[in-house]
């Protein structure tokens, strides 16, 4: 008997033996570009030492112009012995596959660009000019603005993270504003037989959410105007107080103007931030009080706002400070390139598992929300209109792939 099952046991042996085949993945390799900012107030970049590591481990080429990381402390040698390629010329960074940087590009640097290849930067609408879309098109590429950039529950989380963190700076701006070397010699909240500091926020969007979550917990008194009462309920619950809330009424937020020390602009859209503050409302608030436009980018809240630099941060007008730098996350640029570093990193690699940028904007709705030019066409319709320039319907370019 033991004989006989030896003799099965080695037939056995000689048996053809099954084995799973590994499905093949439509992987495409990523050439990605992240040049140094350029513009004196962006002190951010898009990925941190740790994100390339794991980009380059995963068979991407991650190519980096020499000082990018500077200002966030962030030195080349870190960069190098994550994997990255340091260059010394802006012509080699931009001639990437796809170009990954926080401000725009200037119209020079698009030019550097290859044609047909990919761009991921902020927009900025309230600083935008012709020629860069120009530019764009006449390129070829394919653009997309990060904060437009959606998540598959809707949400911008780019926008969000950005906001997360201006909300929790916008305090401390105030407070460096109110005190005696610059405003009215005051505290952001109160003490013991002193009123509080009055603060008002217009939006209540996630910048709001950490605003009044940083001046509550300083004791300052406040109070959130909007238009769409779901989000005023939302921040509520969010912050788990009753704070006083209120509709944008012209009468109400004129007065509560007139008493605040503190005034927040939070408002926005995907078509510009809209002006509800006039000139008028602006004239009549006290003496020393600050204004921070944090929609400035998109366009202001104010009518009596422009945008100013991180050099040149504030001006009066009705001795009324305005502070209205449109990237105030680049004051805390080490945490604000980290928060973007989280939300890039995934999504390259996706982007990289999908077969590239076009795979991804036609599989992934989410993303495509992010693209307003492709190849040689604007395909966000505020944009055209604001531009006056033509505008191809996104859906249709894609349908006419197939």
């Amino acid at each position: 008997m033991k004989a006989k099952i030896q003799s099965l046991a080695k037939e056995a042996a000689l048996y053809p033996q099954e084995k799973l085949m590994k499905v093949k993945e439509n992987v495409h390799n990523l050439n990605i570009g992240i040049p140094k900012e350029t513009e004196g107030d962006e002190n951010r970049i898009c990925l941190t030492p740790e994100a390339v590591s794991i980009l380059v481990n995963n068979g991407h080429e991650v190519v980096l112009q020499s000082g990018a990381g500077s200002s966030p402390k962030l030195s080349d040698r870190d960069f190098s012995e994550a994997g990255a390629k340091i260059v010394y010329s802006e012509e080699e960074v931009f001639a990437s596959d796809i170009v990954l940087k926080v401000n725009p590009p200037s119209p020079e640097q698009v030019a550097m660009m290859k044609p047909g290849k990919t761009l991921i930067s902020a927009l900025q609408v309230g600083k935008l000019q012709p020629e860069f879309l120009k530019a764009v098109n006449d390129k070829k590429l394919t653009a997309l603005a990060y904060e437009y950039i959606e998540d598959k529950a809707g949400g911008k989380p780019l926008v969000k993270s950005m906001s997360e963190i201006a909300g929790s700076t916008v305090m401390l701006i105030a407070a460096e504003y109110l005190n005696s070397n610059n405003g009215k010699g005051v505290i952001i909240g109160g003490i013991t037989g002193v009123p509080p500091t009055k603060v008002v926020i217009l939006g209540a969007g996630t910048v709001a959410e950490y605003a009044a979550r940083a001046a509550l917990g300083l004791g300052a008194e406040v109070k959130v105007f909007d238009n769409h009462v779901y989000k005023l309920r939302r921040l509520k619950h969010a912050l788990g107080y009753q704070l006083y809330t209120s509709t944008i009424d012209s009468v109400t937020l004129r007065n509560e103007m007139k008493r605040a020390d503190v005034v927040i602009g939070s408002l926005r859209s995907d078509e510009g931030s809209p002006c509800v503050v006039t000139d008028e409302m602006v004239a009549e608030m006290r003496p020393n009080s600050i204004i921070i436009d944090v929609s400035i980018d998109q366009g202001g809240c104010f009518e009596t706002s422009r945008i100013t630099s991180h050099k040149n941060p504030i001006f009066r007008k009705y001795d009324v400070i305005h502070y209205c730098v449109p990237n105030i996350p680049s004051r805390v640029a080490r945490t604000a390139t980290i928060a973007l570093s989280n939300i890039f990193t995934p999504m390259l690699l996706q982007i990289s598992r999908k077969g590239g940028v076009d795979s991804m904007i036609y599989a992934k709705e989410w993303f495509m929300k992010g693209v307003y030019a492709y190849k040689g066409n604007i395909t966000n319709p505020h944009l055209a209109r604001k531009f006056n320039m033509s505008y191809k319907d996104l859906d249709l370019l894609i349908a006419a792939r197939f």
